[in-house]
């Protein structure tokens, strides 16, 4: 008997215990770059909208995609209402399997955006970053956040020193927590001078909104630095300009949320995609002396993966809800 329509509904809780070692994360996210480098997979430019009430400071956005690596089709979108709070920030994903041709699941994204996110910093360093980095600094302790420097210890076994500013109590306590579950052996600095950590360090992500710091500039780094923008209003304008080679996870998104990067000039482009870097298509950086920037945009391609490891786990483990939409 042929299979009855039906989607998978996986709430936060559901998948809030479900477990994805970061070095699991890393490959699926590079498995995406790979497929979508090979044009195996399809990932149009995101489509943003600010809403019309200026006073409310309300901004959505959808992407569309399929990844030809697990063959799933996804649609994601996302919702928030003031952007200095994650309090009313909604963002959820629909998938599809393209092999029997019937809805997946239908789920909260905030662990998958979690998860993909400090993968991919994690996958810029590990090409982009000199070599035998020792230090990295991480600016902002939010959700896209809290993973990283474990992420990047896994992705680069010669880093030794661990930075991190924050001004979120609960997001500092998280963020030491989560580094220690995964790396016991390092300790974590928290730093109060951001330039001079930024100028310290050998990779610099920063994460954070608009936050308590000084915005960095690609021009603190020492040489050969590498400076990761998690499309962050923490980021200095201009700081595209200041670099000696400049990188995105895709230039047409950069277009719609990162133009402000290339300062007052007239934006001529990027050197580098990283889908390209990870396919070996293009260098990360052309001397171990160049400084750096990577503007990181989330593409869909990289949310799919991680959401349908996450929904099948959960669903193996009996959690949520089967509906038949259709019937």
């Amino acid at each position: 008997m042929m299979q009855k329509p039906a989607i998978h509904i996986l709430t936060r809780k559901d998948l809030s215990d479900i477990e994805l070692p970061p070095l699991d994360v890393i490959g699926m996210v590079e498995d995406a770059y790979r497929s979508y480098a090979q044009e195996a997979s399809r990932c149009p430019t995101k489509m943003m909208m600010a809403l019309p009430d200026a006073q409310r400071d309300a901004v959505s956005y959808s992407m569309l995609g399929y990844d030809g690596a697990i063959q799933q089709l996804g649609f994601k979108t996302s919702y928030r209402q003031g952007s200095e709070s994650a309090k009313k920030y909604y963002t959820t994903i629909s998938l599809y399997d393209d092999t029997t041709g019937l809805p997946f699941a239908f789920m909260d994204c905030h662990r998958v955006g979690g998860s993909r996110t400090p993968a991919t910093s994690a996958i810029i360093a590990k090409n982009c970053a000199k070599e035998n980095a020792k230090s990295v600094l991480m600016i902002g302790t939010g959700a896209q956040g809290i993973n990283t420097l474990p992420y990047l210890a896994a992705a680069i076994p010669s880093l030794e020193t661990f930075r991190l500013f924050g001004t979120h109590p609960d997001g500092i306590a998280a963020s030491l927590s989560t580094f220690a579950r995964y790396v016991p052996e390092r300790d974590v600095e928290l730093v109060e001078d951001v330039p001079a950590a930024v100028s310290g360090s050998d990779i610099v992500v920063v994460a954070s909104g608009r936050a308590s710091h000084p915005k960095v500039q690609t021009s603190w780094m020492k040489p050969g630095g590498l400076l990761i923008s998690v499309a962050s209003k923490g980021v200095e304008d201009g700081a595209l300009s200041q670099a000696d080679y400049t990188l995105a996870t895709s230039e047409g998104q950069m277009g719609v949320t990162g133009k402000r990067l290339a300062g007052d000039e007239n934006f001529a482009g990027i050197d580098a995609e990283l889908p390209d870097i990870v396919v070996g298509k293009k260098p990360g950086r052309r001397s171990q002396d160049d400084r750096v920037f990577a503007f990181s945009s989330g593409m869909i391609i990289t949310d799919i993966p991680v959401a349908h490891a996450l929904a099948t786990r959960a669903i193996s483990a009996g959690r949520g809800q089967r509906v038949e939409l259709w019937k």
